[in-house]
C-alpha cells in the first residue's frame, strides 16, 4: 500500500512542488488549502479546500475527515510573510504571522495526532530567519519571531512524540522562487522540494527535533 502524505498550503509554491514530488514518488497525496488549483488536483489523490489552518473549526473539520485514516507524513507548509521594520511596525501583521506560521502547525499536528502512528513523521516548513544565532541583519520582526516560535514548538513535539515513535523536523527550504518573495529566489520550488524530501527520508527518532536547511546543513538555533 502506498504511503500517505498530507500537505498544508499545497496549492502553490513549495507546497505544490512537494505534492508533485511525492506524487511522482508513488505516494498518496492529500492536499489541504484554502483555494484549490488545477495543478494540485492533477497530482493529489484528494484535495481538501476551504481550510484556513488558523481557524479552529476548519482544523476540526480536517481532523474529522481523517478520523479513521492513517498518515505516514504530515508536512506543515502553509505560511505567510510580511516585512516590518522598526519605526513602521504593524502589530496586526505580526499577530497574523504568529497565527499561521507558528500556532497553526501546532494546532494541525495536535488535531491529526490520532492519524499518526509509530513510524510516522512530521515536517514543519520553517525558515533560517527563525534562527536567533543567525540573525545579523535585523528587521522582519514578525516573520523571525513566528519561525523561532515554530522551531520551539517543533522541538517540544519531537520530545513529546518520541515515545509514540513519531519523528519531527524543522526544515528551511532555502530562498525559493515563489510568490511570497515576488519570485526573487535562488532556487526553484522543485529544487527545494527535492531537498526537503531528502531530509524527511533521512529523519529518524535519533535525529528528531533538528533544524536543517533543505541542502542538509544543520542550522543554529
Amino acid at each position: 500500500m502506498a504511503s500517505t502524505v498530507l500537505i498544508t498550503g499545497a496549492n502553490r509554491g513549495v507546497g505544490l512542488a512537494l505534492a508533485r514530488h511525492y506524487y511522482q514518488a508513488g505516494w498518496r497525496v492529500i492536499g489541504v488549502c484554502r483555494h484549490a488549483s488545477d495543478e494540485l488536483a492533477a497530482v493529489a489523490d484528494r484535495v481538501i479546500d476551504g481550510i484556513g489552518v488558523t481557524r479552529e473549526t476548519d482544523v476540526a473539520r480536517l481532523a474529522e475527515a481523517f478520523a479513521d485514516q492513517s498518515l505516514d507524513l504530515l508536512i506543515n507548509n502553509a505560511g505567510m510573510l510580511h516585512d516590518e521594520s522598526l519605526g513602521a511596525l504593524d502589530f496586526d501583521a505580526i499577530r497574523a504571522q504568529m497565527e499561521i506560521n507558528a500556532y497553526a502547525p501546532l494546532r494541525v499536528t495536535e488535531a491529526l495526532l490520532p492519524c499518526l502512528g509509530e513510524g510516522a513523521k512530521v515536517a514543519n516548513i520553517t525558515s533560517r530567519m527563525g534562527s536567533i544565532a543567525d540573525n545579523d541583519s535585523g528587521g522582519r520582526y514578525g516573520y523571525r519571531a513566528c519561525k523561532a516560535a515554530l522551531n520551539a514548538f517543533g522541538k517540544s513535539l519531537a520530545v513529546d512524540l518520541a515515545p509514540r515513535g513519531i519523528a519531527v523536523a524543522q526544515l528551511h527550504p532555502g530562498y525559493v522562487q515563489t510568490r511570497m518573495v515576488n519570485f526573487d529566489g535562488l532556487i526553484s520550488p522543485e529544487e527545494a522540494a527535492a531537498g526537503i524530501a531528502e531530509r524527511i527520508a533521512a529523519l529518524t527518532l535519533t535525529t528528531s527535533g533538528g533544524f536543517w536547511h533543505s541542502n542538509g546543513e544543520s542550522l543554529p538555533w
